[in-house]
């Protein structure tokens, strides 16, 4: 299987890729930071991957996108599976007093995932298969309090996904949106860990079995699914005292 990754060095999508490298698969793996990448290559091909070519590239900058993609499938050829990876995690208290603060956290989580996509979609319309699977976040489900920065912009990535799996599904491409909930990496470092944090080899877990299995909207772990369905059934007076 050939696949493409961007925002290859998040934890996420590295425990993920070490699954897949097991089975010999060959990468084309994108991310900002080379030497990152650099050591996940070796990483996968110890691990039994059969070959894998690294991009440096900051996704951010969105005039770069059309060489990135072009790129890949210039290597891969086909790609039968592209996950979409990359992202942080703003401080909200900052986005709501600076424009310029939010305006970046939209770009990384939301704008610069669907100028991929744009890019994307007719490619694998026309090469006629593949899978789209994209990380986005539980935070989209409904916008809280303490980080509704972020969750618009994932919430905005999941209603485009929602309509991009509807057009795509007659040319045989298939689109995942993966929402996972808390997960101990370094994009949260600096946030107190409790009990519904997640590990990344957890999330990478549903990540590869929602993709074999062709789902469409996964929650990562899967409680999270039954929390979220809480979240979004509370009434707004009661739902916009909360603190959480």
């Amino acid at each position: 299987m050939n696949i493409l990754v961007f925002g290859a060095t998040s934890a996420i999508a590295e425990a993920s890729l070490l699954r897949y490298a097991q089975a010999g698969n060959r990468f084309h793996l994108i991310a900002r930071d080379g030497e990152k990448l650099a050591a996940l290559r070796q990483r996968l091909t110890d691990a039994g991957a059969e070959a894998s070519e690294t991009v440096q590239a900051e996704l951010g900058r969105f005039e770069e996108h059309p060489q990135l993609v072009e790129t890949a499938f210039a290597s891969l050829g086909n790609v039968d599976l592209t996950l979409i990876c990359h992202g942080s995690l703003p401080d909200q208290a900052h986005c709501e007093s600076d424009f310029e603060a939010a305006f970046e956290a939209l770009n990384i989580n939301g704008l610069s995932t669907i100028s991929l996509l744009t890019l994307l979609a007719p490619r694998l319309r026309e090469q006629g298969h593949g899978t789209l699977a994209v990380i986005t976040s539980v935070a989209g489900d409904r916008g809280r309090r303490s980080n509704y920065v972020y969750g618009s912009a994932k919430a905005l990535v999941s209603a485009y996904l929602q309509g991009l799996r509807g057009k795509l599904h007659d040319a045989g491409v298939h689109v995942i949106d993966i929402r996972p909930g808390l997960v101990d990496s370094p994009m949260t470092a600096r946030l107190a860990k409790g009990p519904l944090f997640s590990t990344p080899e957890q999330v990478a877990a549903v990540i590869t079995r929602a993709v074999a299995r062709k789902r469409h909207t996964v929650y990562a772990p899967g409680w999270w699914r039954i929390i979220m369905a809480i979240v979004r059934l509370l009434p707004d007076p009661i739902f916009k005292r909360l603190d959480f």
